[in-house]
């Protein structure tokens, strides 16, 4: 008795020390703890703050001419407690630059002088600027008289720059159809555990901004559409009487609204016959803004409730080519995702007041609009837009450094696509597609770059990033999933979501407020998924007969902390599985110890973790001899 007194002692004390398994935090997170701008409940801190701005861009775009013009006053409010000499400065288009630092090579249609800044002050005073020397994605602007804590500056400036013609995020879609994105001069984020955000933009890892208001003036030549981020503050001063009544009726049907089609283009009679027309939008609270103007593509509209308290409904548009049969779709694809994103998962109703699906090159999200590529395939083309809408909640109502943290995004994004496309195409299909897309390619090749821990920064990566940003941070959020079970999972996610909706998440935000959520010290779980170089493959060492039952010996031999079935095949032909969650793997992630009671004789056995595909299947079975 007292011999199994002192081992379930020393099983408990080691229980507690593998729940206990601290994480590696770096010196800028531990000093934002000893600041108290963050908390180690996952909480924003009692100091937390972050920086905003007030944005008045005003753009012209003349087709065919590929030049953007562009002014603007940014007011930067200082909500730091440090003083600011110095204001970093975001030129996204000098990525188009030659020389400029990019993830992977390009072509010459992708190439153009960047942007050029015509006129910068501060608070009056002219800054001097050297464009051929302000190559790079950020530059410093030196401040004649510094911005104190609680305090504000504001900025005037103009610029140019040329659209490029090579598909991308942005650009030129057709002679006369344009994506306008990352478009303006902006401050970059100032953050209370980094300082100011000077990673380059490199065309591959993302974005990361801070959540601003904006007031919109986009002005085109007669007869062009304005498509934008926000809400239009002029319908009346653009469009003629018959669209603004389509457009309006659009925000309350459940029903497909075509406002502008084919027919309505060979009238000529849409827009407000100026010789140029000058549309205003509107943003608050929101990161980024982005617009696309065309003469000739269809627009359509409808609507949706997605939040069932306040009878709120969110506007579902789309712009695209005629010929185009997925966009055809878009509109319909687009009110079913919203209405199940706000529903079912995140379960968080959709926070703005519209989305756009604007037919272009890039695949790419953007907030209140996504920027997707035609797909002849209507299937992909639905998952494709479900991914980039999925974006909504990270990284725009998170916000999210996608440059740092791409998992951060990109894996929650390629989890909400999973979840929705098995409501599209059934269970079976949206496993396979999941497979497919997000799994085999990383499963399948055993580079050492493939096994990076997913808390690398992304912006340090080059050969696996796209696997630790989508598939395997996808993989690890539903395998805490599976092992919480939906309910609590999903309590804990909006925990999260509600610490830290409009502000600016870190990992070990996500780490800590998932563990607060869901009750329990969840730091060995996220310790295996995120600071190891493990992978997926599973082994059946042995099995053996003991009394009325078998144990059952499985071997961890890529290490991840992943869910399973035993499938079982018995003497008399019929079969049974036997599910295990990752909690099976926290005693100890190299081996697990499976007791069954059962009176049946087993023939064989199967181990199968569905979409957590195996590296090496074939040690995943064993036969009775």
């Amino acid at each position: 008795m007292l011999k199994s007194l002192y081992i379930s002692a020393l099983l408990c004390l080691f229980l507690a020390q593998v729940s206990a398994q601290s994480l590696y935090i770096p010196r800028d997170v531990k000093k934002a703890y000893k600041n108290q701008t963050r908390s180690t409940d996952g909480k924003p801190g009692k100091n937390y703050w972050q920086n905003h701005s007030r944005y008045n861009i005003a753009i012209t775009v003349a087709p065919p001419s590929h030049t953007v013009n562009g002014t603007e006053q940014i007011t930067y409010f200082n909500n730091s407690p440090d003083t600011l000499k110095t204001l970093n400065i975001k030129l996204i288009m000098n990525i188009h630059r030659a020389g400029a630092t990019r993830f992977r090579g390009t072509t010459p249609d992708y190439i153009t002088p960047g942007m050029q800044i015509d006129y910068i002050a501060a608070n009056g005073s002219t800054k001097q600027w050297d464009n051929a020397a302000a190559s790079s994605t950020n530059q410093d602007l030196p401040l004649s008289t510094p911005v104190l804590p609680h305090d504000s500056v504001k900025l005037n400036i103009a610029w140019h720059y040329e659209l490029a013609t090579g598909a991308g995020r942005e650009g030129v879609i057709d002679s006369s159809t344009f994506y306008i994105g990352y478009f303006y001069p902006r401050v970059a984020v100032y953050d209370d555990y980094n300082g100011w955000d000077k990673l380059e933009f490199n065309d591959r890892q993302e974005f990361y901004n801070d959540f601003n208001d904006y007031t919109l003036s986009v002005t085109v030549p007669k007869n062009y559409i304005v498509w934008a981020t926000g809400t239009l503050q002029n319908p009346q001063s653009v469009l003629q009487p018959e669209y603004i009544d389509r457009l309006n009726k659009s925000m309350t049907s459940d029903s497909v609204i075509h406002i502008v089609t084919p027919a309505d283009w060979a009238k000529n009679n849409i827009i407000a016959q100026n010789p140029t027309n000058t549309w205003v939008w509107k943003a608050t609270n929101i990161s980024d803004v982005c617009f696309g103007i065309s003469n000739h593509y269809n627009w359509d509209a409808s609507s949706v409730v997605v939040d069932d308290v306040a009878h709120r409904r969110a506007s579902m548009q789309a712009a695209y080519n005629d010929n185009a049969a997925d966009f055809h779709q878009a509109v319909k694809f687009g009110t079913f995702a919203l209405n199940w994103f706000s529903h079912s998962w995140p379960g968080v109703p959709y926070p703005f007041p519209k989305m756009t699906a604007f037919q272009g090159f890039a695949d790419m999200e953007f907030p209140m609009m996504v920027n997707d590529s035609h797909d002849p395939d209507i299937a992909d083309a639905e998952l494709l837009q479900d991914h980039e809408m999925a974006h909504t909640y990270f990284p725009f109502y998170m916000g999210i450094n996608e440059t740092r943290y791409g998992y951060m995004d990109e894996g929650w994004a390629t989890t909400f696509e999973y979840f929705i496309n098995q409501q599209e195409v059934g269970k079976l299909q949206a496993e396979e597609n999941y497979k497919r897309f997000r799994v085999a390619g990383w499963i399948n090749d055993p580079s050492e770059s493939e096994d990076l821990p997913i808390i690398t920064p992304t912006s340090e990566l080059k050969g696996g990033y796209a696997h630790n940003a989508y598939g395997k941070a996808s993989l690890s959020y539903l395998a805490l999933k599976d092992m919480l079970g939906d309910d609590l999972f999903k309590k804990a996610l909006h925990n999260y979501m509600n610490n830290w909706n409009g502000k600016h998440p870190i990992p070990w935000d996500y780490f800590n407020s998932m563990s607060s959520g869901a009750g329990k010290n969840l730091n060995w779980f996220f310790y295996n998924w995120f600071f190891t170089n493990n992978y997926i493959d599973l082994a059946v060492k042995n099995v053996i007969k003991i009394g009325e039952g078998y144990k059952i010996t499985v071997d961890n031999i890529g290490g991840f902390a992943v869910p399973f079935n035993i499938k079982l095949t018995y003497s008399d032909g019929t079969t049974g599985i036997i599910h295990q969650t990752p909690a099976v793997w926290e005693m100890n992630q190299k081996q697990a110890i499976i007791n069954l009671k059962n009176n049946k004789t087993i023939k064989s056995i199967v181990i199968d973790g569905g979409i957590f595909m195996d590296a090496d299947v074939s040690n995943n079975s064993w036969t009775a001899k």
